[in-house]
């Protein structure tokens, strides 16, 4: 038996944890951005704010990197600004859409080859496409955890609980 899970249904989900950690986040307000990020990262993020900003950033970097453009700076994207973030969310997956239907389909199996951070890595568009959209999957359940360690009560983040697929999630009345 052979199941298929396609690039798309990764979006439909990345999408739908966008709009479900956007709400979220305005229910709570943005001191929730300010949350650290922990004492034992690697020095890149000091906040929740900046885990999102980076979730974002990777996306459209990693299609400025395929589509060989300049790479986009995101540090004017303000960490503690939840429509910013999430504006330039919008931006770094119009982009990824873009390159999912533009980018010939011969050209979805040829490695590109580009600098990231102190390596050189050579790796295929499609390869790059879903690293980016599991990526972004690990970080924001990285944030649900460090949101609920300080506090917070998150929401049902996972696939399961998702309209991805469809299914149905019914909660049972508790009985005395």
């Amino acid at each position: 038996m052979s199941v298929t899970l396609s690039v798309d249904d990764l979006i439909a989900y990345t999408d739908w944890e966008r709009k479900t950690w956007q709400a979220w986040l305005h229910q709570h307000g943005s001191v929730v951005l300010k949350i650290s990020a922990g004492q034992n990262g690697d020095g890149r993020f000091e906040s929740v704010g900046d885990l999102v900003r980076h979730i974002f950033s990777a996306e459209k970097r990693y299609v400025d990197r395929v589509t060989g453009r300049p790479l986009t700076d995101a540090a004017s994207v303000p960490n503690d600004d939840i429509e910013s973030l999430f504006q330039f969310g919008e931006q770094s997956r119009k982009g990824l859409t873009e390159l999912l239907q533009t980018l010939p389909e011969k050209n979805w199996d040829v490695p590109v080859e580009f600098k990231l951070m102190n390596s050189v890595v050579r790796m295929t568009p499609k390869k790059i496409v879903v690293h980016t959209l599991m990526h972004e999957i690990r970080h924001w359940a990285q944030i649900a955890t460090v949101v609920r360690l300080n506090g917070y009560k998150g929401e049902f983040h996972d696939f399961l609980f998702s309209p991805v697929l469809g299914g149905e999630i019914r909660r049972e009345e508790a009985r005395a």
